[in-house]
């Protein structure tokens, strides 16, 4: 409801609330890695990686992830203040150029096979200096 692609990102109320740029974890393989709700997740894919806070959701299958909603606005030359300050990271920088759906031939933006593993949270890493 408050979130058109990325344009809607600079402007306060609609960026106020709980953080919406969570890898979506499902339960199962939460507990079977010992994953909660304070851990910090880096999903790699032959394209690169990032890292996001998990969110323990029945909302995807077991054996899935997803980062509905990152956009990347901390990236240099961004210049919409108030969305580099809601910045979550983009599903695009794991998105791998060389991965096609066989059927159409068409760039295939789901389903692209990652790695998971907890990592610390920025918070963390600061602290641990």
């Amino acid at each position: 409801m408050r979130d058109n692609n990325s344009w809607m990102h600079n402007y306060r109320r609609l960026v106020k609330g709980r953080p919406r740029c969570t890898l979506m974890v499902h339960p199962d393989d939460a507990a079977r890695e010992g994953w909660s709700d304070d851990h910090w997740l880096r999903v790699e894919s032959r394209a690169g990686a990032v890292e996001a806070p998990i969110e323990i959701t029945d909302a995807v299958m077991p054996g899935v992830v997803s980062l509905p909603h990152g956009y990347g606005h901390a990236l240099d030359g961004v210049r919409a203040e108030i969305a580099a300050q809601h910045a979550g990271v983009s599903c695009n920088d794991v998105t791998d150029a060389l991965y096609l759906d066989p059927l159409s031939g068409n760039a295939a933006v789901n389903g692209v096979p990652v790695a998971v593993a907890a990592c610390q949270s920025p918070e963390s890493a600061v602290q641990s200096l």
